[in-house]
């Protein structure tokens, strides 16, 4: 599993310009042999410090101006790759300081690309003067926010000459811009649209607040250290002092939060705000990291991807945490709370038209559930990125990849006749009218009454709930199949499936005739299960104009039965749960004796599945004198020769 870093660069690029004389070479060549050099050339190498020498670990790179060999065009370039530029002026030359804002500043914003370049004015010679200019650095500042910082030194005795470098480092590691307005001396809009995401994130009890122990686990998760008792109660006292709306009760309030990191920055302390937001995903724009919303994922092919254990524990803890009224569903302003941090909600607001919900039309704990595994299944960027937005990363201190599962391929699955898989995809084909819009409706609670409600017009292109497979639960994804027209081939993605559902209108002698061509066309010769739905059954059958009777076609390919369905009556669910086990053991026909009423044929077929050793399978058959039955009542497509029986008994699927 790779662990995301904080986004940082991995090396400095230091550019030094200014006029001439000024001591740009001095100040390197300073700062190298610490101490003046006697001998100054016009220029000095290019130098790179080491990483292990630096204070933040990070490679630096040192480059000289000079303005006797260099045109415009060579000095551009070099603004171009600088990472940070520091323009020395000479204390003792007010000419100098005034090209400062009349050559030099304009110069650089005119070759930076993107105009955010950080700088750092420098003074030298200080040690020639007894006064400052800071005062009249600090009115530039003003005027050039690219400006991150000043400070005055001197080659000679070596005042402030390894803080100046430090300076330079830390504006490109840990840039004030992007964080601060110096002018209205308050935090960015987008540092604190970030700020935000972060406290929302830690504050795990959803109060507004971040008591101690919230406090604690951020402190934790930041900088690998809790916060003494003392220090915790001085930090909430300079928050209560300065920032009374700051702290309520006995914790931190959203408006604390955000007067602290004003307060580190104003202080210089950067590095303490750019760690915490390196920590949740931020790069250096206050952009979440395309690392960091997308982690590198594999997925071979004939493989899904589900929600893992620790997935589903992280998106159930995130209903609780946001269903303030413990309703069991969460409200249009909770949805909007939860999913205030991220650009958008997850899904539209068509949602009750794919997942269960309340008599409001809220997402019910079943249906936000399911709605994360229809995500993850069909659209696995989207659900990592949410993950991340959403706090995953920091909840379970790694990355999204632990809370998705890779499913194994296929073809095993088939091989063993059993699948490993949570998440099944039903394909519901059938003509127009045959009411597979209706059907996959059903399987969300919908009735036929319902249907016809304004909100519910059109299509559902997908359908998902929770059904119960030999006391295991499995996701089941119906997928309404478009029809155009009848002659229209299917599209791949259209066939391929765990399951299909082929429907057809009992009460229309026309309708058989489509699904029948679509499964000798399609499913005869695949690995893919397929199950003939008599939808409208509680209307009065009529014959099929088709060559087959519905019933003697599924005898003559060996397929179930047409299995009755209507939804203008009291939804019976046996039929998603029969989908949904011929998905979970593909080919294995005796797993499906589940659909089936009788309860000794479930108790056999259960133990069989639980305790697959084939002496126990036949001295249990034996017991029940149930051999006959199984290969008869239930249609499963076997040899009526005993010893085949036997064959296939003697090689249960694996647990």
């Amino acid at each position: 599993m790779v662990v995301i870093k904080p986004s940082m660069r991995r090396s400095v690029r230091i550019l030094l310009v200014g006029d001439r004389g000024v001591g740009k070479t001095s100040l390197i060549l300073s700062l190298v042999s610490e101490e003046f050099p006697e001998d100054v050339p016009s220029k000095a190498e290019e130098i790179t410090i080491p990483a292990d020498v630096t204070p933040e670990q990070v490679p630096t790179h040192i480059v000289d101006y000079s303005g006797i060999n260099q045109i415009n065009e060579s000095l551009c370039e070099e603004i171009q790759r600088a990472h940070v530029i520091c323009v020395v002026y000479s204390v003792d030359d007010m000419d100098t300081l005034d090209r400062v804002t009349t050559r030099w500043l304009p110069f650089i914003r005119e070759c930076a690309m993107d105009g955010r370049c950080p700088i750092i004015l420098v003074g030298n010679k200080v040690d020639l003067v007894d006064y400052s200019t800071i005062d009249a650095v600090y009115a530039i500042m003003e005027d050039f926010p690219e400006v991150e910082s000043c400070i005055e030194c001197s080659a000679k005795t070596l005042k402030n000459i390894s803080e100046m470098f430090y300076y330079a480092q830390k504006a490109v590691l840990h840039p004030t811009l992007p964080l601060y307005v110096i002018d209205q001396q308050d935090l960015t809009e987008g540092c604190k649209k970030a700020l935000k995401r972060i406290f929302k994130i830690c504050d795990v009890d959803n109060d507004g607040i971040l008591n101690d122990t919230e406090l604690n686990a951020f402190q934790r998760l930041c900088f690998n250290a809790p916060l003494q008792p003392q220090v915790l109660e001085d930090v909430k006292a300079v928050v209560q002092r300065n920032c009374p709306d700051g702290v309520a009760g006995d914790g931190v309030t959203l408006t604390g939060f955000l007067f602290l990191h004003c307060l580190f920055i104003q202080r210089g302390r950067n590095e303490t705000t750019w760690t915490v937001l390196r920590k949740f995903g931020y790069n250096d724009s206050l952009q979440m990291s395309r690392e960091y919303l997308h982690p590198g994922i594999r997925i071979p092919a004939g493989c899904t991807t589900e929600l893992s254990h620790k997935g589903h524990q992280f998106v159930s803890s995130l209903f609780e945490r946001y269903d303030k009224d413990k309703d069991g569903a969460l409200s249009p302003k909770e949805i909007d709370n939860l999913f205030s941090s991220c650009p958008a909600s997850l899904w539209g607001p068509d949602f009750h038209r794919t997942v269960t919900t309340n008599a409001h039309g809220w997402i019910t704990q079943n249906g936000f559930i399911c709605q994360w595994a229809l995500v993850t299944l069909l659209d696995l960027p989207r659900a990592l990125e949410y993950l991340a937005y959403l706090g995953y990363n920091t909840s379970e201190k790694d990355n999204q990849l632990s809370a998705i599962q890779v499913t194994r391929e296929k073809r095993l699955d088939l091989a063993k006749k059993q699948s490993s898989r949570n998440v099944y995809q039903c394909h519901v084909i059938g003509p127009k009218n045959s009411g597979k819009s209706m059907f996959c409706r059903s399987f969300i609670g919908n009735t036929l009454e319902k249907t016809f409600a304004p909100e519910l017009a059109g299509n559902p292109q997908c359908t998902i709930n929770v059904v119960q497979v030999y006391g295991q639960e499995k996701y089941l994804v119906l997928r309404d199949i478009d029809v155009r027209n009848v002659s229209d081939p299917l599209l791949p993605a259209e066939v391929q499936c765990d399951v299909a559902c082929l429907v057809y209108d009992v009460s229309n002698p026309k309708s058989f005739e489509y699904s029948a061509r679509i499964y000798l066309k399609y499913f005869v010769e695949s690995k893919i299960p397929a199950l003939i739905v008599a939808n409208k059954s509680d209307q009065e059958a009529v014959p099929q104009e088709y060559l087959l009777q519905p019933s003697d076609f599924c005898n003559r390919h060996k397929l179930p039965p047409p299995h009755p369905f209507s939804a203008s009556t009291k939804i019976k669910r046996d039929v998603f749960v029969k989908l949904a086990t011929m998905a979970a053991f593909p080919r294995f026909h005796a797993a499906w004796i589940l659909f089936y009423k009788t309860s000794n044929l479930r108790r056999l077929v259960h133990f069989l599945l639980l305790r697959p050793t084939s002496t126990e399978w036949f001295s249990y058959i034996s017991r029940f004198g149930l051999l006959l039955t199984i290969c008869t009542r239930a249609g499963v497509i076997f040899s009526r020769n005993i010893f085949k029986l036997k064959a296939i008994f003697s090689n249960p699927p694996p647990q």
